[in-house]
């Protein structure tokens, strides 16, 4: 058996050179841990919870509507209001639900939203439900940070991939000040 086909449903199977599983009579409410043997492998089935790989998906994926830190998830009806006629600069954040980085950088972009919000207003927009915008704007990268103000996007402010907090606090704050000085 190859090492891709290990993990089955809720079921984690080790190969033999692990030490022997023994039986938990409980570890907390609504958990309990079983051994037993399969031919040449040793089995570890969780009971009475969801599988370990929904419960993981559920927990990272990227939620719609308000999140957190004041970021609100937009879609093309609302663009224009939002933010092409916003008097604050808004920063534009296209994400998906499936993305690896942007669920990467999605706590960064919660701090850049509230260390900001004096001086910048940050909204997200989703990749598969947004197509015209995202050809219109031409996001080949996810995620892609663009910044617009006055209507317009902001040269050199185009940002696609992850990114670490403080290289996004870098990137931000050259922006604001480039666009003081305009």
């Amino acid at each position: 058996m190859d090492a891709a086909k290990l993990l089955s449903g809720s079921t984690v199977v080790f190969p033999l050179s692990l030490p022997t599983v023994r039986t938990v009579a409980s570890l907390s409410p609504g958990f309990s841990v079983k051994s037993s043997k399969m031919s040449s492998f040793r089995s570890k089935t969780l009971t009475n919870r969801e599988p370990a790989a929904s419960a993981t998906r559920r927990r990272l994926a990227i939620k719609c509507g308000t999140v957190g830190g004041g970021i609100a998830e937009i879609d093309e009806s609302q663009f224009v209001d939002l933010v092409l006629r916003s008097e604050q600069p808004v920063l534009v954040e296209f994400v998906a639900n499936w993305c690896g980085p942007c669920r990467l950088i999605s706590p960064a972009m919660e701090w850049v939203a509230q260390e900001y919000k004096d001086r910048l207003t940050v909204v997200k927009i989703d990749h598969d439900a947004n197509p015209k915008l995202i050809e219109q704007y031409k996001v080949y990268g996810l995620p892609a940070l663009i910044l617009f103000k006055d209507g317009k996007e902001v040269p050199e402010s185009r940002k696609e991939g992850a990114i670490t907090k403080a290289k996004l606090k870098e990137h931000v704050d050259a922006l604001l000040d480039s666009i003081a000085v305009a």
